[in-house]
């Protein structure tokens, strides 16, 4: 992958994290309409729980993590089950929103594909 198209992408991966994740304590973008009532129980819950704000902090470290590419590899890696429970979420409870977590999804492939060299010890 051409250097420059990774660091856009991993900068606009990260600057898109880094946006929700902030959202979440801050709450400066409107809620998503049209959520099912199981939906809204189950968000709840995660709110509820304190589960959001374990999520939220991990979005924002691993936003600025991919912006100053330090640790990128590693949060992009942790951001995986983010981005996968997010597209799991939406699917299963909330298809009508499922935009942003799709393209959280391929974002966050294609940035582990740009580091794949450096998981290759990992993977031996």
């Amino acid at each position: 992958m051409n250097s420059k198209v990774f660091m856009v992408l991993r900068i606009l991966l990260g600057l898109f994290v880094l946006v929700f994740g902030l959202n979440k304590f801050m709450e400066f973008l409107p809620a998503p309409e049209g959520m099912s009532e199981d939906a809204g129980v189950y968000f709840g819950a995660l709110v509820n729980s304190k589960t959001m704000v374990l999520v939220a902090i991990v979005e924002i470290v691993a936003g600025l993590a991919l912006i100053f590419n330090k640790f990128g590899a590693l949060f992009a890696l942790i951001l995986m089950s983010v981005s996968v429970n997010a597209v799991l979420f939406h699917a299963v409870l909330d298809p009508g929103n499922i935009a942003g977590a799709a393209v959280l999804l391929v974002l966050n492939i294609v940035v582990l594909f740009g580091y794949k060299n450096q998981y290759k010890d990992l993977l031996k």
